[in-house]
């Protein structure tokens, strides 16, 4: 029998392990190597270990040059225990960020997602502001590499909130980290801040440009979200074109994104075109007949031209991962530049305090000859303890008691026998041309730095505010904030979903759906529409549209139908099934359960409905009721106006219309919006349309009201005002209610005779969404100044000799209203400049016995007066 072996454990070799507490040990071991060693980044310097030992490696190999980077991979090799691509993937991300590595070669193009060519046709270096904040082996903490025969740093001692300017994303065991990246300067100015003891904030900010919000950001914290968007830029009624990305979007998988949302019919387009050189530009032509402004609308909800971001701030603080806010972060590592200057400036200090030592004691050994008293010494020994006796006439030492009458030279430590062996050292040609005029000014020279040095020291709050600034004054340049903070509006995707399908219906069996092609159709509608349906027996239900629905027999009524919908108003007219009573009731439906019952009567047997309509907009109506010929009411004949019903809930009884038998009900007339002019607002950052009281109020709107659009380029438009239109604010001149007698003044500079014009006008055109030239096409030619307006007055600046002289001008006075194709009457043969409206105090229209005050400007020859002859 084989005798049994024990390990060093104290175990037997053939002991049975639990599989429990092997897997226990063994998966807590692996998940914290991942954690520490491989996905989360160190809080003091920002990095992860591999990123860590690619700089380490490069700052070995710095000698001003670029270096081949599959040169850098390999020397990274001799610190990083893993395979070459790992480390080529990470060190082509600390390229593209632009921040600590120069690049030369094809690097290639986060932008676009191309790959970089491979290692051995690239070349990278540090960049001088990598030289200046990363790295001070004076202040680095070292410990050997993997296989013990190299010194890798712990952490670098990085004086810069590296973490948030570069951002970072990890995935480890049991937890992941993803930290946005900042803005360069704004880091600094909150890095300022903090060490002011202000409030700070501090925001996400991507090289990729585009815009976000961060309305949600919740300080980077887990839990937290931003909203990120392309930038679109409106070229012409049938092209859009993306010229900033999103966050983490290529212009590839944007493409892609695009494409699928076409097949799928959420958006209509004719093709795509990725003209991305120097800038992004992503040209996408429009189908015939589609919205540009809506299409927009629909890339934001349908593809990746919105992305949501989940922030989840996690990093190794004291070889422990913490979920921490971007603010906690910023403050760590504010604290920790901080500490790493007082670290140099007492390195520095003490530096200095040695050599003015040194210099001190040279200038002593060699002006008092002290070197001649050693010509008779026999041994080393000797040598040492009479330079140390002769040098004790001039110095004292820490350690020696200062008498009042002491004037020997006080030193800032006490004499070492080093000291004395380095005054052996110096050789004859030094002292023969020791000059003690420019000893005297080092050691001036010393004792000033030290001073300073002490001042910083003392003052390292100060110093440490002047260290950033300085960093923002050499590096700052052309890092300035490319991504725009801005607040988003909602988008709901049944709003702005192309159409790409059609819904029929056959009423009597009671099926809807798109694949219903011999039944009557209905509308237009978008495969993700909810439709309504209203049964005759007095139940309505909302569905989701497919091929086929069955949603019961006798349909009455079937529409697409918009959730929160306060405008829509049904008029219903019902019979209660166990009184005979009639009711009639107005209701909104504003939110349901989908694919569930509702009854719209009292639910009673035999209960229907007797008369019904949809009314877009709260319109009334006037219906005319006959009661049968057999009844006992006197008036069988009655009109009855909804006006009269005040809209309320869809579970309402309704009002009773009469207790006798009905025979007909017949529409006599439809009435005006009983729910009154909708209010409306443009959002002056999306150019959105809202009824949320956000940004320009444009007045409010009834039925068969419209918006008047001026644009830049001196067209007009007509509009609707359904919400989902869209502006672009940049090229807007003037938007606001249409009203029949608006009359517009205008001028302009007309490029072919380079005339200023000026014209008044009505709008003549009728036809809404299409826009109409005012002004001449002469690619010259510019609109200076518009206004609705109707007696306007405005301030101009003229050219008279070589002086601008200023004048003002009542635009009614100079020109009468004329069609809209009118040239104009010349205002200047040149073209006038600043010019903008004159703002009068008095009203527009008064009346007999208003008293008003104004005061007015009289300067010399008539110039500055408001109001003029008015």
């Amino acid at each position: 029998m084989s005798e049994e072996k024990i390990n060093p454990n104290g175990q037997s070799d053939n002991a049975i392990i639990p599989l429990t507490g092997m897997y226990e040990n063994y998966f807590l071991d692996y998940a914290s190597y991942v954690i520490l060693e491989r996905a989360v980044p160190e809080i003091k310097d920002g990095l992860k270990p591999v990123q860590r030992r690619i700089l380490h490696a490069l700052k070995e190999m710095d000698d001003g040059r670029f270096h081949k980077v599959a040169n850098a991979i390999g020397q990274t090799m001799q610190f990083h225990p893993h395979g070459d691509a790992a480390i080529g993937d990470a060190l082509v991300n600390l390229g593209q960020k632009d921040l600590l590595i120069d690049t030369q070669g094809n690097w290639g193009d986060a932008r676009t997602g191309d790959r970089a060519a491979a290692p051995r046709y690239i070349e990278a270096r540090l960049t001088k502001f990598a030289l200046e904040v990363m790295f001070n082996a004076q202040t680095t903490e070292w410990q050997f590499s993997y296989d013990g025969r190299k010194k890798e740093p712990i952490s670098l001692p990085a004086k810069f909130p590296l973490l948030l300017a570069q951002g970072v994303e990890g995935i480890a065991v049991g937890l992941s980290t993803k930290i946005m990246p900042h803005n360069f300067i704004e880091l600094i100015k909150a890095s300022i801040k903090i060490l002011q003891e202000k409030p700070f904030k501090v925001y996400p900010d991507f090289q990729s440009g585009g815009m976000v919000d961060v309305s949600d950001y919740n300080d980077g914290k887990r839990g937290g979200k931003i909203k990120v968007r392309a930038k679109i830029k409106l070229l012409d009624k049938n092209a859009i074109a993306i010229t900033e990305l999103p966050y983490g979007v290529t212009t590839t998988s944007m493409i892609d994104s695009i494409l699928k949302a076409n097949d799928k019919g959420k958006i209509k387009i004719k093709k795509v075109v990725d003209n991305t050189a120097k800038d992004v530009e992503v040209r996408i032509d429009l189908a015939s007949g589609i919205s540009p402004e809506v299409t927009i609308d629909a890339l934001y909800a349908f593809t990746n031209c919105e992305v949501s971001i989940s922030p989840n701030a996690c990093v190794i603080v004291e070889e422990k991962p913490h979920f921490l806010t971007v603010s906690d972060i910023l403050k760590v590592c504010t604290e920790n530049t901080k500490e790493l200057l007082r670290r140099e400036l007492e390195i520095k200090k003490g530096e200095i305090e040695e050599k003015w030592h040194f210099a001190s004691l040279e200038k002593i050994f060699i002006q008092n000859r002290i070197y001649r008293e050693i010509e008779e010494c026999e041994t080393w020994e000797a040598v040492l303890k009479t330079i140390d006796t002769e040098l004790k006439k001039y110095v004292s030492t820490p350690k020696d008691k200062a008498a009042k009458n002491d004037t020997r030279l006080r030193l800032n430590r006490d004499l070492t026998e080093d000291d004395i062996i380095r005054l052996t050292e110096i050789k004859i040609k030094r002292i023969s041309k020791y000059n003690s005029f420019k000893a005297d000014e080092l050691i001036a020279k010393l004792e000033a730095e030290l001073e300073q040095v002490k001042h910083n020291l003392a003052n390292l709050t100060t110093f440490t505010i002047t260290y950033y600034e300085n960093l923002l004054t050499k590096y700052g340049k052309g890092k300035e904030r490319k991504t725009e903070i801005t607040t988003f509006d909602s988008i709901e995707r049944t709003q702005v979903v192309a159409n790409n399908a059609k819904l029929y219906v056959n009423k009597k069996d009671g099926f809807f759906g798109k694949s219903l092609k011999k039944e009557e159709f209905i509308s237009d509608c978008s495969d993700i529409d909810d439709v309504i349906v209203f049964l005759k027996n007095g139940n309505f239900m909302v569905k989701r549209i497919a091929d086929k629905v069955f949603a019961g027999k006798d349909i009455i009524h079937i529409d697409v139908w918009k959730k929160g919908d306060e405008r829509t108003t049904y008029n219903m007219v019902y019979l209660d099934g166990k009184s005979g009573t009639t009711y009639v009731k107005r209701f909104n439906v504003k939110a349901i359960t989908r694919d569930k019952e509702y009854p719209l009567t009292k639910g009673t047997p035999r209960s229907k409905i007797l008369y019904f309509t949809a009314n877009p907009n709260g319109e009334s109506e006037t219906v005319s009721i006959q009661l049968t010929q057999g009844c006992k009411a006197k008036k069988k004949i009655f009109e009855f106006d909804f006006a009269d019903l005040t809209i309320k809930g869809r579970s309402s009884q309704g009002n009773i219309l009469t207790k006798y038998p009905v025979r007909k009900i017949t529409q006599l007339e439809i009435g005006k919006s009983t729910l009154g002019a909708q209010k409306i607002w443009m959002d002056e950052v999306s150019g959105r349309l809202n009824t949320e009281s956000r940004g320009k109020f444009l007045g409010e709107f009834d039925t068969g009201d419209s918006i008047l659009v001026i644009f830049k380029d001196g067209s007009y438009q007509m509009t609707d005002f359904e919400l989902t239109n869209r502006f672009d604010i940049g090229d807007l001149m003037e938007i606001s209610k249409y009203k029949n007698d608006s009359i517009i003044s205008a001028v302009y500079y007309e490029g072919q005779k380079k005339w200023t014009m000026v014209k008044r006008f009505q709008i003549e055109t009728s036809k809404l969404g299409q826009r109409f030239n005012f002004i001449t096409e002469h690619r010259s030619s510019k609109l200076l100044f518009v206004s609705t307006k109707p007696s306007p007055r405005i301030h101009y600046i003229m050219k008279i000799k070589s002086q601008k002289v200023p004048g003002e001008i009542n635009l009614n006075e100079v020109i009468d209203v004329k069609g809209w194709k009118a040239l104009g009457n010349k205002l200047s043969e040149q073209r006038l400049t600043g010019i903008k409206e004159v703002i009068s105090e008095i009203p527009d229209k008064l009346k007999v016995g208003d008293t008003i005050e104004f005061d007015i400007e009289d300067k010399k020859n008539g110039q500055g007066k408001l109001f003029g002859n008015d």
